[in-house]
């Protein structure tokens, strides 16, 4: 299964976790201020790994704005 990851597609993935408004959380903001902890980090590690991203626990709470994780999960062609 390989369904294409986008930069709106993981704001709204995190925004669901959060439950806020994807438009809500900007690219530069700490994701761990809103909220986020280990367990949704995780969850978004599995979430993303059923589509073919390959990414580990430690690459996202390493780095946690929206545009730190797009450095990571941005498909490579």
């Amino acid at each position: 299964m390989s369904a294409k990851l986008t930069l709106e597609g993981v704001r709204a993935d995190v925004a669901e976790l959060l439950y806020e408004d994807p438009e809500e959380l900007t690219d530069e903001e700490n994701l761990l201020d809103w909220g986020l902890d280990s367990v949704r980090i995780m969850s978004l590690v599995e979430r993303w790994r059923t589509k073919g991203v390959e990414v580990t626990f430690a690459d996202l709470a390493e780095r946690p704005t929206l545009a730190e994780w797009w450095t990571v999960l941005e498909p490579k062609s």
